[in-house]
């Protein structure tokens, strides 16, 4: 692992940094190239205009690890208005929850009802609720709430990521589900006894589950692959691959970052591939706007230029 990345997750994590830090006008417009702002409003204002460019959304509201069965109960009640919000609006938006906004850390049973209420309501509204993954101890209980929630309803998908050891064999388990998967590389600051320290070798993990979420097996079962990642060399390679075994636009859909790659992002457009931005809003930015500096060290000269321009 790059200084650079670890350092970015260290910081994502000081408490100080971020009461402080996110006080500061500097940091609040930089912050700003990757999020529309920190209201829903914001964010379905920018779902709009992706809509009308021919991208879909999913909305995440930002905030983890709380502490409180009430916070829990405010999160599962937003998100289950936003499901509404998303239908009179007639938006191409699905939504995405860390299992610690539900209330995970508190009582598994308590996430997993609160879980239930948001696909329930997804279904009720033709919709989509993704499972968000989060750092490695949180693996198998999100594992298990999605494999729970799946055996009751098709509308719900999981986020894996490529840096693990482990995903492989998850993915072996999920195949046969006819699982949805949002293959994403990974955002937390994890061992190497846990986690592929080396780029190279988290790209060619990456690249290697893609394709077995696009084999033949995966697609028979009904599986749906989300290709989250803004390599564009990755996504390129996998576009060959796509083509080649001649897999169909419903197997999969690219998935990036609001304002991140937007050249490579209407390049996959154009070239007719189906595309899924996240949009992401809320007050509790700052842990993850540093995991998305830190996926990429290139952002943060992005991030830059886009202050100096």
């Amino acid at each position: 692992m790059s200084i650079a990345r670890k350092t970015l997750l260290a910081l994502s994590t000081n408490a100080w940094l971020r009461e402080h830090a996110t006080k500061t006008a500097f940091v609040r417009r930089a912050v700003s190239a990757f999020m529309p702002g920190e209201r829903l409003e914001d964010a379905m204002a920018a779902a709009t205009v992706q809509q009308a460019q021919g991208v879909g959304t999913i909305f995440t509201r930002l905030g983890e690890n709380l502490t409180r069965v009430e916070e829990a109960e405010e999160v599962t009640t937003h998100y289950l208005d936003v499901l509404d919000k998303v239908e009179r609006a007639g938006l191409r938006a699905q939504i995405s929850v860390k299992p610690t906004q539900l209330g995970l850390d508190l009582d598994k049973e308590l996430c997993f009802r609160n879980l239930q209420r948001l696909v329930a309501r997804a279904d009720a509204r033709g919709n989509f609720v993704w499972i968000d993954m989060e750092s490695s101890p949180y693996v198998d209980p999100t594992l298990d709430l999605f494999r729970r929630a799946r055996a009751q309803s098709p509308r719900v998908g999981i986020a894996l990521q490529a840096y693990l050891h482990r995903t492989a064999k998850d993915v072996e388990t999920l195949v046969p589900l006819g699982a949805a998967i949002r293959l994403v590389k990974g955002a937390y600051l994890e061992p190497a006894s846990i986690a592929f320290p080396k780029k190279a070798d988290v790209d060619n993990n990456f690249y290697a589950l893609a394709c077995r979420l696009l084999a033949d097996d995966a697609q028979r079962a009904g599986g749906l692959l989300h290709i989250a990642t803004h390599d564009a060399v990755l996504a390129d390679r996998l576009a060959a691959f796509i083509d080649q075994r001649a897999v169909p636009t419903t197997a999969y859909e690219y998935a990036m970052l609001y304002g991140i790659q937007r050249g490579l992002q209407q390049r996959l457009v154009a070239a007719g591939r189906p595309l899924r931005v996240l949009v992401a809003y809320g007050e509790y930015w700052f842990p993850w706007y540093m995991r998305r500096l830190a996926e990429r060290p290139a952002n943060v000269w992005f991030v830059v230029k886009s202050l100096a321009g």
